[in-house]
């Protein structure tokens, strides 16, 4: 298929649903076939955050979809988790869950690995419990804004996590920098930076519609961070190439870095 064809996930967010996007990729049915990648993400994260050095008062995740499941390990280390969205039916999804509206997507086959991880396996409800308590806000920004601090009047973090979001929504490496720039705007000085991101992808289906990914490497990313000033503590890459059609991904990357000013 043509490239130029394939839908971006913020200009054609009525064509995204987020409700399949869910069920395709991170569901708990046995014939998912993108459960590894689901394993992956959280031990990945359980790690970041076990170690301990990633801590603070606020959390912003600005991220793609209505995703929630790699922020089960942040919510013990941050008092106050702030998610920011591109899409309104993503935001209504995560409200649903959130507010335990009837019909909310389950997560629960994610909260029983994260507290199996933990050694507490039998605090799955407790775990649950304490991620919806400490997300204070789920606010809509645009990625056309030149600030995203000013546009919603957020305070900036200690930690922002940025999950797959610029690998949806940049075209290309210099439009990667004006995002990574602006999402930077959020993080304090000596704050934490994750980025979690696939690698050479190029595409991935929703319903019937095939959306755009920026195809970019470790590399790529890794001298994007410094050429912004922050230096790189962590990269992680996780080769994973695809076996199914709805998407062409060949890994996972996981980063963190810290922001010197």
């Amino acid at each position: 298929m043509d490239r130029s064809s394939y839908k971006l996930y913020h200009k054609h967010d009525e064509l995204h649903d987020s409700r399949a996007m869910l069920e395709t990729y991170f569901s708990e049915n046995p014939d998912m076939p993108f459960k590894n990648l689901l394993i992956l993400t959280l031990e990945k994260m359980h790690n970041v955050f076990s170690m301990g050095h990633i801590t603070g008062k606020i959390l912003i995740d600005i991220s793609g979809g209505p995703l929630i499941h790699y922020l089960y390990s942040a919510c013990e280390f941050f008092q106050e988790i702030i998610l920011m969205r591109t899409n309104e039916q993503c935001i209504m999804e995560i409200m649903k869950w959130h507010d335990d509206r009837t019909g909310a997507f389950s997560w629960g086959h994610t909260t029983a690995h994260v507290t199996d991880l933990e050694g507490r396996s039998d605090e799955c409800e407790d775990k649950e419990m304490k991620l919806k308590s400490a997300i204070t806000h789920v606010v809509k920004f645009d990625t056309e804004s030149e600030s995203l601090t000013d546009l919603i009047g957020v305070p900036q973090a200690d930690c922002v996590i940025t999950f797959l979001l610029l690998d949806l929504v940049c075209k290309d490496q210099e439009d990667y920098m004006r995002n990574l720039r602006k999402i930077l705007t959020l993080l304090k000085p000596g704050g934490h930076l994750i980025i979690f991101g696939s690698l050479n992808t190029s595409y991935y289906t929703v319903g019937e519609h095939r959306f755009h990914v920026f195809t970019c490497n470790e590399n790529f990313v890794k001298e994007a961070l410094v050429a912004e000033g922050l230096t790189v503590l962590q990269c992680e890459v996780s080769p994973m190439k695809s076996e199914s059609h709805l998407t062409d991904y060949d890994g996972f990357l996981l980063i963190t870095a810290c922001k010197q000013k």
